[in-house]
């Protein structure tokens, strides 16, 4: 049952592949995710102070836990260069057990 592990998925975007590379070996040196999927690079439209951009990011899968989840938005906060970095969590509904508790164990276990 997925409940005892307490897994999420967490998206961020990152400028370039240099800062996605950075923020990934940050969160994983810290063991605040196990794991960071970075992705090929993405065309992102948004609005952003009353102007219509378009720019290309590197979308970053971080896998982590609830327990860890504050630390690590703490940190990709601190460190990304964006003045509002896109931060979302996701929870894991199901998975393979063995891999969720690799999740856990990564980031320093359930009281971390």
């Amino acid at each position: 049952m997925t409940e005892k592990y307490s897994v999420l998925v967490v998206l961020c975007n990152a400028p370039d592949e240099g800062t996605a590379k950075m923020l990934a070996s940050a969160l994983i040196e810290r063991e605040l995710a196990a794991c960071v999927n970075l992705l090929a690079p993405a065309s992102s439209c948004y609005r952003w102070q009353g102007t219509l951009e378009t720019t290309t990011e590197i979308p970053m899968l971080i896998k982590t836990t609830a327990a860890r989840y504050a630390a690590l938005e703490a940190v990709l906060h601190e460190l990304h260069p964006y003045d509002l970095p896109e931060i979302i969590a996701l929870p894991v509904a199901a998975g393979l057990p063995a891999y969720l508790g690799w999740v856990q164990d990564a980031t320093g276990g359930p009281s971390a």
